[in-house]
This record gives structure tokens, sequence and C-alpha cells, in this order.
């Protein structure tokens, strides 16, 4: 059983950066990709950014340009860099992984990250 351990919210001011942090323990990960999601109160869970295994990225449009994704391999960590952040930002961030047939999905217990004005 795959267990996502995220890190690295907290409060934050408008126009400050942030950096996420999910690390991925126990089970048998291969081949393995990873994304990142946000949910905002009364909002539905949208896509932020994701890598692929082979290092292939795609980012959402509502933080594309603000934020980076990138992930340690050695580590089974991923990261999610986010600059320039706006009180729109404010949300539950969750990170996901996905491998196999199906795929086999998980995701992690969410981190809240709060952008004050």
């Amino acid at each position: 059983q795959v267990v996502l351990v995220e890190s690295g919210g907290g409060l934050v001011q408008a126009g400050g950066t942030l950096r996420l942090a999910c690390a991925a323990r126990g089970g048998m990960l291969v081949r393995y990709n990873v994304g990142w999601f946000r949910q905002a109160p009364g909002k539905e869970r949208e896509f932020v950014a994701s890598i692929t295994h082979t290092g292939r990225t795609d980012y959402g449009t509502s933080l594309k340009g603000r934020v980076t994704i990138s992930r340690d391999n050695t580590k089974k960590t991923m990261f999610l860099d986010m600059i320039n952040l706006t009180p729109e930002d404010t949300a539950v961030y969750y990170c996901r992984l996905a491998q196999g047939i199906g795929p086999q999905v998980y995701w992690g217990q969410g981190t809240q990250v709060t952008v004050s004005s």
C-alpha cells in the first residue's frame, strides 16, 4: 500500500513563495506519474500540475507560469514550487500518484495553503 505524505503548506503573504513536498512511502513504485491538485472552499478540485515518470510536465491554467513541478526519484518525493501567490491560491493542495494498470491511484491527505492579502 502506497501512502503519500505531504508537507510544506502554511500561511504566506500575497506575492510570496511556497514549496510543497509529497513523499511516497511503502508499496512498490514503478514508472509512476505524479501530480498536484487543489480544492478551495466551495469549489471543485482542480488540476495544478503533473509530471510523468519520463519527466514530461503539464500545468493547469490557474497557476501556469507561477508553478514548477519536479520530482526526486531516489527519494520518491515530488515538489511543487509556487511563486507570486495570491489570496485566490488559498486551498487544500493534494498530491496524487498513479501507476500500473487501471491505473492504481493514490492521494495524499492534503496540505492547507493560505495566502493573506
